[in-house]
């Protein structure tokens, strides 16, 4: 039997307390559990408020982080006897991250380009200059660029969405299955937000990539999710099909989320979403 993409299973991290003597200790994320299906790319996204646990779980499943209890699986394998290099560049080629702002994920002294170069390479196994260029521009045509509009500039001669598209386009260069987005969004203008929505349905529409969404907004959760879950104090309290949970919230946190932005029922019928207009304040 063909194994989960990925499975999160009962997983909880504990940090200890701040301070020479503190004995107390904080549970970032309590019990979590959740699947993604290997045969059906999906965009599963995880919703709460700063400290509720969103981005933790998300280290545990880059694996850049142990779980304290439970397990991650990936493609069957428990992200925990992942410990080799090879092992690593391995699971990162299959696995790849987009962060929430695009100008902290590239050096300033560097062009841009270099980070696609070296993810060619490194990732996809391309030692010539021209292997490593053709997979770098295919890379950029997917997310509406090219590399003759980015060869040799600098972060600080594009935009941020522009950046977030090359971020985009680095994750994609090694094909991966699945892609972990931690607020992506919440650092770029309005007016771009949707163009990178829009390329998280591509993916997962035209080149079968599962997306994790990680987020506070509550307006883009519910254009782009198939499902999600809610959390709080770094536990579950809410999940299930994305539109569902959030046109009948039955959590009291989740009505709460809802009531944020305004009426799902008015301002979120049919397909076209106002990404200005309907902005939560939650942080």
């Amino acid at each position: 039997m063909k194994p989960n993409l990925l499975d999160v299973d009962n997983v909880s991290k504990t940090f200890a307390g701040r301070g020479l003597f503190s004995r107390r200790m904080k549970r970032a994320v309590r019990n979590v559990s959740f699947s993604l299906d290997a045969d059906r790319p999906e965009v599963f996204t995880i919703i709460g408020e700063s400290g509720s646990g969103k981005s933790t779980l998300a280290s545990m499943i880059l694996n850049t982080a142990r779980p304290t209890g439970g397990s991650i699986r990936f493609e069957g394998r428990d992200l925990a006897h992942i410990r080799s290099r090879r092992d690593r560049v391995a699971f990162m080629s299959r696995v790849q991250a987009i962060f929430q702002n695009p100008f902290d994920a590239f050096n300033p002294l560097k062009p841009v380009d270099r980070y696609l170069y070296t993810a060619a390479e490194v990732f996809s196994g391309c030692r010539t200059k021209e292997a490593r260029e053709t997979r770098v521009d295919d890379a950029l045509h997917k997310v509406g660029l090219s590399l003759a509009e980015v060869s040799g500039r600098f972060p600080h001669e594009m935009s941020g969405g522009q950046l977030q598209r090359i971020a985009i386009a680095r994750a994609l260069v090694s094909s991966p299955s699945l892609i972990v987005a931690d607020e992506p969004v919440s650092m770029i203008d309005a007016s771009l937000r949707m163009t990178v929505i829009n390329l998280f349905r591509m993916l997962r529409d035209d080149l079968g990539v599962s997306i994790i969404y990680i987020t506070h907004d509550l307006a883009t959760a519910y254009y782009i999710s198939d499902r999600l879950i809610i959390m709080q104090t770094g536990e579950v309290v809410e999940a299930g099909d994305a539109r569902q949970v959030l046109a009948a919230p039955r959590h009291p946190y989740s009505i709460r989320l809802r009531e944020a932005v305004l009426s799902v029922d008015g301002a979120w019928r049919g397909t076209g979403l106002d990404a200005e207009a309907i902005q939560p304040s939650l942080r």
